[in-house]
């Protein structure tokens, strides 16, 4: 079951989803957490057997009633793993100027090369010695087994040229 919440990060409720889902006999198997301006985003993956997350759901509605949390359950299923072994997977990492369009411009690219966009962190920030706008981004991707990575590597690098953005382009490494 995929759960989704945000609130105010005062009232963050980590603990108290985590809680439910061991009282209802599921396991947390995945659990994301950003705070971003004065909200907390999670989302949590919890696994279990039917009446574990059938009672997991009772919970998750009782609870969605809180009037300060957004909340979203829904069952999903297991990602598959064939389509994931065809895929390598590849760190981005890009920093810049900040101006409106570079996040679109990047994912454009990497749209049109059939590569996937795992997962994704991004934000801007003053530089420490100028106080300019800056902007950064790391992105996991997933690349087509298919594709020749040094040619892959070479047009991306050229197109951040092209909007003199700086990146790097590595494999994961577990």
């Amino acid at each position: 079951m995929l759960i989704q919440t945000m609130t105010p990060s005062s009232r963050a409720p980590l603990q108290a989803l985590a809680r439910r889902i061991t009282d209802a006999g599921c396991n947390l198997a995945d659990a994301r957490v950003a705070t971003i301006g004065t909200d907390t985003s999670l989302t949590l993956l919890a696994t279990g057997a039917w009446d574990a997350v059938a009672k997991l759901e009772t919970a998750l509605t009782k609870l969605g009633r809180d009037e300060e949390l957004r909340l979203v359950h829904y069952r999903t299923g297991p990602r598959e793993r064939e389509q994931d072994s065809h895929r390598l997977p590849y760190l981005i990492e890009v920093i810049s100027a900040d101006r409106p369009g570079i996040l679109v411009k990047i994912v454009d690219f990497f749209d049109r090369h059939d590569i996937s966009v795992e997962q994704l962190s991004s934000m801007r920030y003053q530089a420490m010695q100028t106080g300019a706008a800056m902007f950064q981004a790391q992105f996991t991707i997933g690349i087509p087994a298919e594709t020749h990575i040094a040619a892959l590597r070479d047009d991306f690098l050229e197109f951040c040229d092209g909007l003199n953005l700086d990146a790097i382009m590595d494999p994961v490494k577990f």
